[in-house]
């Protein structure tokens, strides 16, 4: 390969993995939504103005939200409340991506919070009072918890290298699946400043297995895989957020250390 195509070629690598995957995900496993809202069927009426909206309107904002993410929450100020969260994407810029997240992936699932994901970067730009509604993500990935389903193996790794040491905002409006729970039939009460889990343990028991079974993955294997990440983790804010305050005694992993912890660098 000419010296001059190289660098091109390594630039396009990742964006023709993303592009096979996003072909692949009409493979993904079905997850239905857990409960319907309370109210009446739809009427032929607003059938019809929705078959109308749909061939009339377009630039939707939901279009470009077609990277598809599955992890887990805790309630921060509860965090033995937990929800598997079904992230929709859009990455706006290489800092700042912007999720719709539900309680499934099919046409019927509930809206359930969103959630904002930022660099290094833009979280160390974030004034004092700010950084503590932001969650880190490196144990989301080393432990192989968060996942894009159904694409290729090289394009999931090469979207978790690119969000290493990043952070995110997640609010929950409608506690709809709480995992060992009775959801609610509709969104009431505050939102919930969701958190990450940052150690072993700290998932309820099932959790991870229950997803796994249903997606036919192994979060184990996506864990090995990720091992080559490690070396990129920096010390986050927030991984001893919530130390503590879980049901069970959690275990750490390697690559992932409190920024306070860690001491000046």
């Amino acid at each position: 390969m000419p010296p001059i195509v190289q660098p091109v070629f390594r630039a396009l690598k990742p964006l023709a993995f993303i592009s096979a995957g996003l072909m692949a995900a009409a493979c993904t496993p079905s997850v239905q939504s857990p409960l319907q809202p309370q109210g009446v069927e739809k009427s032929a009426k607003t059938r019809v103005l929705e078959a109308g909206a749909t061939m009339l309107q377009t630039d939707s904002p939901l279009e470009p939200m077609n990277i598809y993410l599955d992890g887990f929450h805790a309630a921060k100020d509860n965090p033995a409340h937990q929800m598997e969260a079904h992230h929709f994407c859009r990455q706006v810029n290489e800092d700042f991506a912007q999720c719709a997240l539900f309680d499934g992936n099919t046409r019927e699932a509930n809206l359930i919070g969103i959630e904002y994901i930022i660099s290094e970067k833009l979280f160390e730009s974030l004034p004092g009072k700010e950084k503590k509604y932001w969650h880190p993500h490196n144990f989301e990935i080393l432990s192989g918890e968060l996942i894009a389903p159904a694409i290729p193996a090289a394009a999931e790794h090469e979207l978790m290298s690119g969000k290493m040491n990043s952070y995110g905002k997640t609010w929950h409006v409608w506690n709809s699946d709480p995992y060992g729970r009775k959801g609610d039939q509709m969104p009431l009460g505050e939102p919930m400043l969701e958190w990450s889990f940052n150690r072993d343990g700290e998932e309820l028991p099932g959790l991870l297995e229950q997803r796994d079974q249903r997606m036919g993955i192994s979060t184990e294997e996506k864990r090995r895989s990720r091992q080559d990440l490690a070396p990129l983790a920096k010390p986050q804010n927030g991984v001893d957020a919530l130390k503590g305050k879980f049901p069970r005694p959690p275990t750490p992993i390697p690559g992932v250390v409190d920024k306070k912890a860690a001491g000046p660098r």
